[in-house]
């Protein structure tokens, strides 16, 4: 029997919309650490949120480049079940920050061209779960979340063992997502939010809907 598909909801930022998501049965809670963003969450935030979903579902506790002592903040007030990579880290950093924490480790890798497929595979042997985004624009302020997608039979080869599709996903195309690229994990951050950086209790439960349905 097909197992059901894996679904991460990223950007989260407050209780009602962290319930939404319990209350949709997504598998995992993302957090974001990266001031530039508009979903970032400073340490009380992440605190109560981090209590609020204690034994409920999988925290996500996304960084951008963090340095070892914001790192150990961060673990300190979410108590993640999972560290998320979304900058620059080598796999010496991938490795490093495991051997550090004891946490699997979700390293983002930004896609556009097969090229960027094959150089991801340098994560394979270190990374627990390997994320294909949407490469960003060279002048973007963030390294993600902007509701971009890439083609998505690009990851038709992916030869990593456990991997999740993101980037430009919503209710109306993550079947379709699914389906191009094979994937069993997807995440989502924009195509769930009423406005930038809020998530929708609506949108969050249809995209659920339609990922399992796929």
């Amino acid at each position: 029997m097909t197992q059901p598909v894996i679904v991460k909801i990223c950007g989260l930022s407050s209780s009602e919309t962290l319930l939404a998501a319990i209350g949709a049965g997504v598998d995992l809670a993302g957090f974001v650490f990266f001031e530039k963003s508009p979903r970032h969450v400073d340490l009380e935030t992440a605190r109560t949120l981090g209590l609020l979903a204690r034994g409920r579902i999988s925290k996500v506790a996304l960084t951008v480049n963090a340095d070892d002592d914001a790192l150990d903040d961060i673990v300190d007030a979410l108590a993640p079940d999972y560290l998320q990579l979304h900058g620059d880290e080598t796999p010496a950093r991938v490795a490093q920050l495991k051997a550090r924490f004891g946490l699997p480790v979700i390293k983002a890798v930004g896609v556009a061209t097969a090229a960027d497929v094959e150089a991801a595979r340098v994560y394979e042997g270190v990374a627990d779960v390997i994320l294909f985004d949407a490469k960003p624009a060279p002048n973007a302020a963030v390294p993600g979340g902007a509701g971009v997608s890439f083609d998505w039979d690009l990851l038709r080869g992916v030869t990593a063992r456990r991997w999740m599709l993101s980037g430009g996903l919503d209710p109306d195309n993550v079947a379709e997502a699914i389906r191009g690229a094979g994937a069993r994990a997807v995440d989502v951050s924009s195509g769930v939010e009423r406005e930038r950086g809020v998530k929708d209790a609506e949108k969050i439960r249809a995209f659920v809907k339609a990922a399992r349905l796929s």
